[in-house]
């Protein structure tokens, strides 16, 4: 009987970050012809994955984020912009 044990090698894998994964959700919402910021908003506020598109993977790469993550870095973006004027 041969030897059945098999060794799987892990390479790590960069988790994006929130800004990177709102960016390619927002991309793959426009190129799909929806509007990003109504898709995202219905997201964060339902919790509903279907507000997001499947093209290239959007869903899954939201999905993988907490939503208040989210919502912690738009705020983040959006005092900081305001700071800065």
């Amino acid at each position: 009987m041969a030897d059945s044990n098999t060794q799987f090698i892990r390479t790590p894998q960069k988790r994006m970050g929130v800004s990177e994964v709102l960016a390619e959700v927002y991309d793959a919402l426009k190129e799909k012809g929806y509007n990003p910021v109504s898709q995202i908003v219905g997201y964060i506020m339902s919790g509903d994955p279907t507000y997001i598109t499947s093209h290239r993977n959007a869903r899954s790469l939201i999905m993988k984020v907490e939503r208040d993550e989210i919502l912690e870095e738009l705020m983040r973006n959006y005092i900081d912009t305001k700071l800065e004027a």
